[in-house]
Formats: C-alpha cells, structure tokens, sequence
C-alpha cells in the first residue's frame, strides 16, 4: 500500500500542508475499518509511516511544481528579451 500513498501526495502535493495530516488520518482509518489494526499504539506508527510515503509524494509534486515554473519564466524572459530591429 506504499504506492496508494506516495500516490495522494502525488496527487494533493499541491496543498502539502493539508495533505500530509490527512494521510495519516485515512490511512489510520482504512486500516481500522479494514479489521487490519485495531485501536492500538501501533497505529502512531503506520500513521508517522503514511506521513512519510505521502510526503515522497509531495516533494515530487513540488519538484515537477517548481521545475516547471522555472522553466515557464526563463522561456518568458528569453521571448522578452529579443527586440525587433
């Protein structure tokens, strides 16, 4: 299930702040509601380790986010740059 939550931070990177608490919170909810874990000190951990496979997700939402601004502005400085003669 690494990949379904590396797949929402894909997915939500763009609001990482709201992202990563709410994968916790599904990911302890879908295993309760599956009979996997029940209400037990073990869910901290499969909800630090939800965290961290969404937050995967989101730094390469962020990446591809700022990569393609960066790009995007030096394509407009470039075109902004040449002036007719």
């Amino acid at each position: 299930m690494i990949p379904t939550m590396i797949a929402f931070g894909l997915v939500l990177g763009r609001w990482w702040r709201l992202t990563l608490p709410l994968a916790a919170v599904v990911w302890v909810t879908v295993l309760v509601a599956d009979g996997v874990m029940g209400l037990e000190p073990g869910l901290i951990g499969a909800a630090l380790l939800a965290v961290a496979n969404a937050g995967l997700g989101v730094l390469v939402h962020q990446g591809v986010l700022q990569s393609y601004r960066w790009l995007r502005r030096r394509a407009s400085h470039r075109s902004h740059s040449h002036t007719p003669a």
